[in-house]
């Protein structure tokens, strides 16, 4: 099936950690946060030429820097790794003892946003840009909603 372009950072990071061809972004043990490989993600999706995604310049950077600079402005925390945590898989799984799948050829780095669930495209809609605008709407006790691309809409 063919993948619309993604029209949002969030929609890209889902995409991304979702995809059998990304081996740099990949679920936590739970399916509550994700683990990226700085040295992979940089080779891989921010490297020249086309990337293992198939996109051409998925990300308008070259700079780590700016995909977390990105994560933070919408809301992704980071966590810290510890060794027990830091094994991934495609999927979440429960760590079992002795579990040495981990991949981390450089400094792994776990992100976690409440509405960043695997398995729930539907709460995508519920990360927003931390713009100044979005702010005050939200100091303000408001809602700031965005649309999830037509093939997710439920």
């Amino acid at each position: 099936p063919v993948i619309p372009r993604p029209c949002t950072f969030p929609m890209k990071l889902w995409l991304l950690v979702n995809s059998p061809c990304v081996h740099s972004v990949r679920w936590d043990g739970r399916g509550e946060g994700l683990f990226i490989d700085q040295a992979l993600f940089e080779q891989e999706l921010l490297g020249v030429g086309r990337s293992a995604a198939g996109e051409e310049e998925l990300f308008k950077t070259k700079n780590f820097g700016s995909i977390v600079r990105q994560l933070n402005l919408y809301g992704f925390h980071k966590l810290t790794v510890s060794p027990a945590s830091s094994t991934v898989g495609s999927r979440p799984r429960p760590a079992t003892a002795g579990d040495d799948s981990g991949y981390a050829d450089g400094p792994l780095h776990h992100f976690w946003n409440p509405h960043f669930r695997y398995g729930r495209p539907d709460l995508l809609v519920k990360i927003k840009r931390l713009t100044k605008a979005n702010k005050e709407k939200l100091d303000a006790g408001l809602e700031v909603t965005s649309r999830l691309p037509d093939d997710l809409q439920y």
